[in-house]
C-alpha cells in the first residue's frame, strides 16, 4: 500500500491520485486499504513518515532513539553526504517531497503541518551539527550554524529540482561537498567513504 501509494504521489502529486487508485495499483479493495487508513490524508502522512523514520536512525538518533548514542560529527556529515548520494538513485522520492513540499505551502494541505515540523526539526539538528564541526576543527563562532543550516537546506532542495529537471547536468552529490569545503566544514580523511552511504529525505 505504501508503495503504491509513494509511486502515485510521486507522479501525479497528492490531489490528482485518489484512495481508489491507490487501491487498485496495490491490488486491494477500495474497502481493503479503507481498513487500514481511513482517508488518503493518513496514508499520506504514513508515506513520508516512513522515509523520514529510515533517515532518521542514521542521522538523527536523538530524534528516533532518545538517549541513544550520537555518532561523530564526521560520521554525520558523512552519513548525510550519502543521503544526497542514494536520493540520486531514488528519483521517485526524489520528486514526491520535491511535489509535495511546494503543495504543502498552502496552509489548507493535509501535509503542511508535517513539512513545517520537519524542516524546524532538520535546521535544528543540522545547526547542531554544523556547531559540533566547527567545535570540532578548532573555528567555534567561525559562522552561525543557523545560518549555515538554512543554507544548506535550501541548496539540497534547490539542487533536487534541478536534478529531476535535467540529472546529467547538475552533480547533487558534488556540488553540496564543495559548498561545504568552502565553508571549512568537510572532513579530508578518506573522502572516498562518502560515497552512497546512509539512509531521503532530508530534503527529499
Amino acid at each position: 500500500m505504501l508503495d503504491s501509494a509513494t509511486e502515485l504521489f510521486s507522479r501525479s502529486g497528492f490531489h490528482a491520485v485518489s484512495l481508489r487508485d491507490i487501491a487498485a495499483h496495490a491490488g486491494l479493495t477500495h474497502a481493503g486499504l479503507l481498513h487500514h487508513f481511513p482517508g488518503k490524508e493518513s496514508l499520506l502522512i504514513e508515506v513520508l513518515e516512513r522515509r523520514d523514520r529510515i533517515d532518521a536512525r542514521e542521522l538523527f538518533p536523538g530524534i528516533a532513539r532518545p538517549g541513544a548514542p550520537v555518532p561523530p560529527p564526521a560520521e554525520r556529515l558523512r552519513l548525510l553526504i550519502g543521503v544526497v548520494a542514494r536520493n540520486t538513485r531514488t528519483p521517485g522520492l526524489v520528486a514526491l517531497y520535491a511535489k509535495l513540499s511546494a503543495e504543502a505551502t498552502d496552509p489548507a494541505h493535509p501535509a503542511h503541518r508535517y513539512f513545517t515540523r520537519r524542516y524546524r526539526l532538520l535546521r535544528a539538528e543540522l545547526s547542531d551539527l554544523v556547531r559540533a564541526l566547527q567545535d570540532e576543527a578548532g573555528r567555534p563562532g567561525d559562522l552561525d550554524p543557523a545560518v549555515v543550516a538554512g543554507q544548506l537546506l535550501a541548496l539540497m532542495d534547490g539542487l533536487q529540482t534541478q536534478w529531476l529537471l535535467e540529472p546529467g547536468a547538475v552533480p547533487m552529490e558534488a556540488l553540496v561537498r564543495d559548498f561545504l569545503d568552502r565553508l571549512g566544514l568537510l572532513p579530508t580523511d578518506r573522502p572516498e567513504e562518502a560515497d552512497g552511504a546512509g539512509a531521503a529525505g532530508v530534503s527529499g
